[in-house]
């Protein structure tokens, strides 16, 4: 039985303020990121299964994603708790859909969030591969669970 891997991708809308940063990302700002999951196992070979042939169905991987991450972060803005305290209420005054997190929110923090959320919400015998975040049309971060043992 061979190993393979699988890929969706999912898009949402996110901002977030880079906090101590000394450039723009200072400020409030937003991206249209665009994830790439995948994910390893091996395809099932269960003749009386709905799932023959495959490694994780695309509709279960779709729920999993966006239950975890997508749902999560879409339309929020997102600050570290190193923001003062006045900005952090300012931001909780004006937005509705938002979190204080204990990391910089920056593409590289963010992907690494997004790996263990999305890792422990995975079936057993899936086990994810990488992920790719990208956060402008020419900035992105990768996971790859390889880097991480």
């Amino acid at each position: 039985m061979a190993t393979l891997r699988v890929t969706k991708s999912f898009t949402f809308e996110m901002a977030h303020a880079l906090w101590n940063y000394d450039g723009p990302c200072r400020n409030i700002h937003g991206h249209s990121y665009q994830l790439f999951v995948t994910v390893k196992g091996v395809a099932s070979t269960d003749l009386a299964s709905t799932k023959l042939g495959m490694v994780v169905d695309f509709s279960d991987l779709k729920r999993i994603v966006n239950e975890n991450v997508v749902d999560v972060f879409d339309h929020s803005v997102v600050i570290s708790t190193r923001a003062s305290q006045p900005d952090i209420k300012r931001v909780e005054q004006m937005f509705e859909k938002f979190y204080v997190v204990d990391y910089q929110p920056t593409c590289e923090n963010l992907v690494t969030n997004m790996a263990s959320r999305i890792k422990k919400a995975l079936p057993v015998n899936i086990a994810l591969f990488s992920l790719k975040l990208i956060e402008t049309a020419t900035s992105w971060a990768e996971w790859f669970a390889a880097d991480n043992i």
